[in-house]
């Protein structure tokens, strides 16, 4: 019996703009994971949600793998995302996911519409999905709560704690449960501040870090370069805000080898 890929992540691991996206209904067949399954002859599942964080993408796995009875068959991938994105259970909502979560970005707050609307200008249906996005917010009161978090709460330090404690949750959560997995990354703020290092702020940090197995990871260069940033860096097409069906392509070549040892990994 085939495995099936299980992969979780934010936009970049869902597909949003990719050739085949059709307004964010479904994920797209032809990301980075997708690809990665058709390379093992895997089946494929994405748990991947638009705009979340780390901690909304280990939530989604884990609830995955815990509902699933036949573990045995699944390889997860991970493509983990900004740290600056919050994952909130909030008072019951219909309009919330599951009636209870809700992702938090600092694009959600009123101080940053304005990047927004300039960074969405170029395309009119998602600057009308961001409209109805900020109209629930509203009604679920989940705007001003991003407000109030990202003024007076939000700092990095925190988010890369929360991050890091995600993935090291997420990791060792599949290794008790001896799940094979392999972890990539969006964008190097994950680990660094700019030339600094993030586990060297303290020992709490430097504690968890050491706490990460990197063996079944990939990064895209030098200071664990992402994916966003080395599609950038390589001048690939891009949408609004994702880099098209090209950088997943590539980014599939260089991270093939190194897939397939942790996929057939015994």
């Amino acid at each position: 019996m085939n495995k099936t890929l299980l992969a979780g992540g934010c936009s970049f691991t869902f597909g949003n703009e990719l050739s085949d996206d059709e307004n964010g209904q479904r994920p797209s067949s032809k990301t980075w994971a997708a690809l990665l399954a058709n390379e093992a002859q895997a089946n494929y599942f994405s748990v991947a949600y638009p705009g979340t964080g780390n901690a909304g993408i280990a939530r989604r796995v884990f609830e995955y793998i815990t509902n699933n009875n036949k573990n045995e068959n699944i390889f997860v991938a991970v493509m983990w995302t900004f740290t600056s994105r919050y994952d909130w259970a909030m008072p019951r909502h219909a309009m919330l996911e599951k009636t209870r979560w809700a992702t938090i970005t600092p694009w959600d707050t009123s101080d940053n519409q304005a990047e927004v609307q300039k960074t969405l200008s170029s395309s009119e249906p998602q600057l009308e999905e961001w409209k109805s996005r900020r109209e629930n917010m509203k009604e679920t009161g989940v705007g001003p709560f991003a407000d109030a978090l990202y003024r007076y709460a939000a700092n990095q330090y925190h988010e890369t704690y929360l991050s890091w404690k995600n993935i090291v949750w997420l990791q060792n959560i599949l290794e008790k449960k001896k799940i094979r997995y392999f972890f990539t990354l969006a964008d190097n703020t994950l680990f660094w501040d700019e030339l600094k290092q993030l586990n060297e702020l303290d020992s709490l940090l430097n504690g968890l870090y050491n706490e990460i197995n990197f063996e079944n990871w990939y990064v895209f260069g030098e200071r664990h370069m992402g994916f966003n940033q080395w599609a950038w860096l390589n001048d690939y097409p891009r949408g609004t805000t994702h880099p098209l069906d090209a950088a997943h392509q590539d980014a599939v070549k260089l991270m093939k080898d190194k897939f397939l040892e942790s996929y057939h990994k015994r």
